[in-house]
């Protein structure tokens, strides 16, 4: 199988990955501040539900660990394509409505 197939059939792999994981994060960021609102709404003290705000604290930097792992495989993958002799990079874009677009470009 060609080495340039291989390597987007990778990158497409890893730009999902970074896709879910930041999708991850922000519904997890998004689900404290619902706790945080909704504990305001009912009139309720700061102290009820805080356990479970320290648990989705503690979501969100485990979140945020993996995305750094992720993004630091993404730069050594980077590295693996160049050194295997692939020319071309697979570049991930957001796209107008917020959709990833992907597109061969020659490697400089």
């Amino acid at each position: 199988m060609e080495k340039a197939f291989v390597a987007q059939r990778v990158a497409s792999k890893l730009f999902a990955t970074e896709a879910a994981v930041d999708a991850a994060m922000v519904e997890t960021i998004e689900m404290m501040a619902e706790l945080i609102q909704a504990r305001k709404d009912l009139g309720l003290s700061a102290t009820v539900g805080n356990g479970v705000s320290a648990k989705f604290a503690d979501a969100v930097a485990a979140l945020s660990t993996a995305r750094t792992a992720v993004v630091e495989a993404h730069a050594e993958l980077d590295e693996v394509r160049q050194r295997v002799g692939v020319r071309t990079k697979l570049i991930g874009v957001i796209g107008k409505e917020g959709s990833l677009v992907r597109e061969m470009r020659a490697a400089s």
